[in-house]
């Protein structure tokens, strides 16, 4: 049984590494555009309706996916279930977009990892507890 949590933990672990590190990285690039120009995923519509640049709505983009990484490394449970919802928003914005199915699909599939790193987040804390 011992050897069975270990492994669960080691799985845990590697999801938060992952789930932690993905947004952060993904945030800290808002500010840079080295992976990409990140404003070509921006919804038109959302667009329009901004008050502000596209660039600045990017940038606190940013920030909330670091806070969110962040939070992953700090509570595990609460931050992939943040990570979850803010990948599911972003898939539906492109898929709203009618662009970037290929990266919708993909942040959805991710959005199951993170929300697989909450509910077994919820298991180890529980066996933690016992």
């Amino acid at each position: 049984m011992e050897d069975q949590t270990k492994k669960v933990k080691d799985i845990q672990t590697l999801l938060k590494f992952t789930y932690g590190l993905i947004p952060i990285v993904a945030g800290a690039d808002k500010f840079t555009d080295l992976l990409t120009d990140w404003e070509h995923y921006l919804n038109p519509s959302l667009k329009a309706m901004l008050p502000f640049d596209g660039h600045i709505f990017m940038m606190i983009v940013g920030v909330i996916e670091i806070v969110a990484g962040v939070l992953v490394f700090l509570n595990p449970q609460k931050g992939a279930y943040l990570v979850c919802a803010w990948l599911v928003l972003i898939a539906l914005s492109l898929l709203t977009s009618g662009n970037y199915f290929d990266v919708a699909v993909r942040d959805l599939a991710m959005a199951i990892g993170a929300f697989t790193l909450a509910k077994l987040s919820t298991i180890t804390n529980l066996k933690s507890a016992i």
